[in-house]
């Protein structure tokens, strides 16, 4: 069996968990990113009149104890500490390179996230240092919202101090799990123990926003699994609560294994026991007082709890990339950074841009980005986008709104456009029917 055979997986998750991507993290498709257009961001770089937009930065940690089976980021688990040094260096850089820039020069991040792989994977002296240089390069005295990623296995309540300490706002926990068989099962480094310990630390430390992430349809998950990972959950209390559905990306362990067996139904909860699992999990939350903020989200207190990173970018904010791999935002030109660690740490030894692909929007383009993302929030403005795009989407894309309340998933609420609770958790498969024609029907990575 070639990948060739499931390149299109069921858009409209009916059924069975199919191979590939679902989530639509970006517009337009990765899948049309080129090579051809990376000196479209040295331009936007050089380019006399600086940024306006808000900026953040986004610092991606490569490095992990374990590949996770569902993972499909840029991770080694084979990298000793001269590699981790090399690759910090090959960072600060890019960073010097960017702040250097005109586009960029006397701008300060709004927000900054470090994600991975697994951030928490650095010791403490690293993370002290890491930091340390970044701010020295661009301060983060206006910073909104730090937010770090951490496998929980990796933290200790000294760590978790220093985390702290350089400004982390937003401590994101990956648990996914509580059960140690489905933990082993998927693949994942940490196990229960861990997870509360690294919370109670995490907690008594006053973190101001801690998140934890759950997977829903998980390896071996059950109903009763997911049962006791809600209260679980409900125990913990924590300030925000991210639930993904499972998915099974072409470039997993996984996939490889169904691959090698011929198989074209990935070994995961189907898509509707997903959503209803979810259903169940925002039900128990909002019961205990926590509101559904997003097709992914739930958190306790909403005028105080933010998700800056989200917000900012489905905005349209400029985001400069950091690491290998990594995705940013200039100017309305995606990019992504080369994809392999040697040559991503050569290119900034030598001087030259880390960019391997990027993409030059239109204004229609950009639109369209913004509109589709902002759907998983539940909630569209057609205000907002006549201000800042002058497009009535009420007229634009009648047909689409006049099918989607005919089939009970669109409403209208004092003036916006709202999508009731089982729309809002398919919205992923929902959102191609506003891709350009041409991007409709095409692989999305």
């Amino acid at each position: 069996m070639s990948a060739d055979t499931i390149i299109k997986p069921d858009k409209e998750t009916k059924a069975e968990t199919k191979p590939g991507n679902y989530f639509v993290s970006n517009y337009p498709p990765f899948s049309f990113w080129k090579e051809e257009e990376v000196p479209m961001v040295e331009s936007m770089l050089n380019s006399p009149t600086p940024g306006t937009s808000p900026l953040g930065i986004y610092y991606h940690v490569p490095f992990c104890r374990k590949r996770c089976h569902f993972c499909y980021f840029r991770v080694y688990t084979d990298k000793n500490s001269q590699d981790v040094r090399r690759y910090m260096d090959a960072t600060i850089r890019e960073l010097e390179a960017y702040a250097n820039s005109p586009y960029i020069a006397g701008r300060k991040p709004k927000f900054i996230y470090f994600g991975g792989g697994t951030p928490s994977y650095l010791s403490a002296q690293q993370l002290t240092e890491l930091t340390d240089r970044m701010k020295a390069v661009i301060p983060w005295d206006e910073a909104e919202e730090v937010t770090f990623e951490c496998e929980p296995g990796t933290l200790s309540e000294k760590k978790l101090e220093v985390i702290k300490n350089f400004g982390v706002t937003r401590l994101s926990l990956g648990i996914e799990n509580f059960n140690d068989h489905i933990l082993e099962t998927n693949g994942r480094a940490h196990r229960s123990e861990e997870v509360f310990r690294a919370y109670e630390h995490a907690r008594n430390l006053g973190f101001q926003n801690i998140n934890i992430d759950l997977i829903a349809g998980m390896l071996e998950e059950t109903d009763d699994n997911w049962t006791e990972c809600i209260e679980k959950v409900l125990e913990l209390s924590p300030d925000c609560i991210t639930i993904y559905q499972m998915e099974v990306p072409f470039n997993t362990t996984i996939f490889k294994s169904m691959k090698d067996q011929g198989k074209l139904t990935a070994p995961v909860a189907d898509w509707p026991t997903k959503r209803r699992w979810v259903t169940q999990a925002y039900k128990a939350l909002e019961k205990a007082g926590y509101t559904v903020t997003s097709a992914y989200t739930a958190v306790k207190d909403p005028e105080n709890t933010k998700f800056i990173y989200r917000d900012r970018l489905w905005a349209g904010a400029d985001m400069v990339a950091l690491g290998v791999a990594s995705f940013g935002h200039l100017g309305g030109i995606h990019y992504q950074n080369q994809t392999h660690f040697d040559q991503y740490c050569e290119t900034q030894e030598e001087n030259t841009s880390a960019v391997r692909r990027a993409l030059l929007t239109t204004e229609d383009e950009r639109f369209v980005r913004e509109f589709i993302l902002q759907w998983k929030l539940g909630r569209v403005s057609p205000a907002y986008f006549s201000d800042k795009f002058g497009v009535d989407i009420k007229e634009r894309f009648s047909e689409i709104f006049t099918d989607w309340k005919n089939a009970g998933d669109l409403y209208e609420e004092e003036g916006d456009l709202m999508l009731t609770r089982d729309a809002l958790l398919r919205i992923d498969s929902m959102l191609h029917c506003f891709f350009l024609p041409q991007h409709q029907y095409t692989k999305y990575v």
